[in-house]
């Protein structure tokens, strides 16, 4: 008899590789390491590399107070990209959407596993864990395709003074939150289509249903009286007395 656990073991999986790409999906969010700014003026960024994230700019100095000097990037500020602002909601989005699609993964898994009653909408609430999987990835893949096409184009950004950035890099590379973005949205859109992929049917896995017994074994057939006459045995001689 297939059971209803059975059925889910590459959802549980799914579950779990999920959370990971969720957490790498908040660092991805948080890292400063978007782009990569190499500059010509060593004056005041002395490494000659700057981070631009989606939430701050930062470098190292020698000829700063702080060796570590950042600057907050606000999405209300004129001189930031679009791209960046899109990042800065869409990653929001995505790691709210991937909150939500853990917990209702959880739900499903649980009542694979363990629920007796409540099976009739198990199908739906997979299907719903599998698209908030799914959205989460794409949320997240959008801002790093488009911010990725921006470095991949050299375009500059107007930093206002405060940030003691050039309008303009020498060069500029992919920074190290991209990648790990990328990988993130990938296997958070995978974990989302293995829960889509769910199929459940009633008919086969009816909680309670009676395994398929065989009519012509005795142990486990139906009992009558045909088979009881048929199974039934002889009077043992022992048993009878003398005078019989």
């Amino acid at each position: 008899m297939l059971y209803l656990a059975d059925t889910a073991h590459w959802q549980f999986l799914g579950l779990v590789v999920g959370c990971v790409a969720w957490v790498l999906t908040i660092a991805t969010a948080g890292l400063d390491e978007w782009r990569l700014w190499y500059v010509d003026d060593v004056s005041v960024v002395t490494s000659g590399v700057a981070w631009v994230g989606i939430w701050r700019a930062c470098f190292y100095s020698h000829a700063l107070p702080d060796a570590e000097f950042c600057h907050a990037i606000n999405i209300a500020d004129g001189f930031v990209p679009v791209e960046i602002s899109v990042a800065q909601v869409l990653t929001m989005v995505a790691v709210c959407c991937g909150l939500a699609g853990n917990i209702s993964a959880v739900f499903a898994v649980r009542t694979a596993y363990f629920s007796v009653d409540r099976r009739d909408h198990i199908k739906l609430v997979f299907s719903v864990a599998g698209a908030l999987y799914t959205l989460t990835g794409t949320c997240t893949l959008v801002p790093l395709f488009w911010n990725m096409s921006s470095v991949m184009n050299n375009s500059t950004i107007d930093f206002p003074p405060e940030f003691l950035l050039p309008a303009a890099p020498k060069r500029q590379k992919v920074g190290l939150a991209i990648a790990v973005g990328v990988f993130a949205s990938v296997v958070m859109i995978i974990c989302g289509l293995i829960f889509l992929c769910y199929r459940y049917t009633k008919q086969d896995m009816r909680s309670g249903a009676e395994p398929v017994r065989d009519a012509r074994d005795p142990l486990h057939g139906t009992w009558t009286v045909t088979t009881l006459s048929q199974n039934s045995g002889k009077d043992n001689p022992a048993f009878h007395t003398e005078d019989e």
